[in-house]
């Protein structure tokens, strides 16, 4: 069964664990965005949901740190963060592990990836859960690439990982949605925090919207960190999307650069067929 839905959306904790100090037409504009996600993919009649995220040390430290792993467990919890912090209850989030296995089985033809049968989610992938699976009903397969501690994960190898990871999932019966989740321009837990490169954002958007892969992968690691901070490098998860959705373009539902939530806050989607 061909992919179903691709898209992707910001994480930050302060889009749920702030939400009453930001502005409320922005924050409105971002809840709605995310709130078409959810429908388009409830639309889709997605049987699972492959989250490609960047953890933060939740799970991965420098002692263990994959390029690439995949949840394969029957059950996920989270978040692992404080609850009155992020403004998000814990859950108990049912995996795929069966599908998990053929998805990871079928990527190791061509991209090496680690896989996890114990997982806690942190806000990388609990803020976009609270708002695409309120229910915390839909299967999730989770998916960590390298985005924190070097050397990182390659781009040109993000983007082999995104092209492997549709080859598996066209090969799977399933109906398979896939979002990836990261910044784009963030400085967490600096001074900076706060900042926000608009200019940067939105160049990146473009290219991402026009599944420009010679302008996406052309990005160097010193110049990601220079204009969007050490949190651009999960640029990596839009980029494996990107190539997840094999040469699509895509739409912009949202972009607000929104300083309390210390991210420019996107939600997108690619025009799968």
């Amino acid at each position: 069964m061909p992919l179903v839905f691709a898209g992707v959306c910001s994480h930050a904790p302060g889009i749920t664990g702030r939400a009453d100090r930001a502005d409320p037409t922005q924050r409105d504009t971002l809840y709605q965005a995310f709130d078409r996600m959810r429908a388009a993919i409830e639309d889709a009649g997605a049987e699972a949901l492959v989250v490609i995220a960047a953890e933060h040390f939740a799970n991965f430290f420098m002692n263990n740190m994959p390029a690439f792993c995949i949840g394969m467990g029957d059950r996920y919890s989270g978040p692992i963060e404080d609850e009155d912090w992020l403004g998000i209850k814990r859950h108990d989030i049912p995996g795929a592990p069966d599908l998990s296995k053929r998805l990871i089985t079928g990527i190791m033809n061509d991209v090496d990836v680690a896989y996890a049968e114990e997982w806690q989610f942190d806000h990388g992938i609990m803020v976009p859960l609270h708002f695409l699976t309120p229910r915390y009903d839909l299967p999730i397969i989770p998916v960590n690439i390298n985005c924190q501690g070097p050397p990182l994960a390659p781009l040109h190898r993000a983007w082999a990982f995104g092209e492997a990871l549709r080859r598996a999932c066209d090969a799977a019966p399933e109906r398979i949605a896939i979002v990836g989740t990261g910044g784009i321009s963030h400085w967490p837990a600096t001074p900076d925090s706060g900042k926000i490169n608009e200019d940067w954002d939105r160049e990146f958007l473009d290219r991402f919207i026009r599944n420009d892969r010679d302008a996406l992968l052309s990005y160097t690691d010193e110049e990601t960190f220079r204009n969007g901070g050490q949190g651009g490098f999960e640029i990596r998860t839009f980029i494996s999307v990107a190539a997840a959705a094999d040469g699509a373009a895509g739409d912009i539902w949202c972009y607000e650069p929104i300083p309390i939530f210390a991210v420019g806050c996107t939600v997108a989607a690619m025009e799968i067929t």
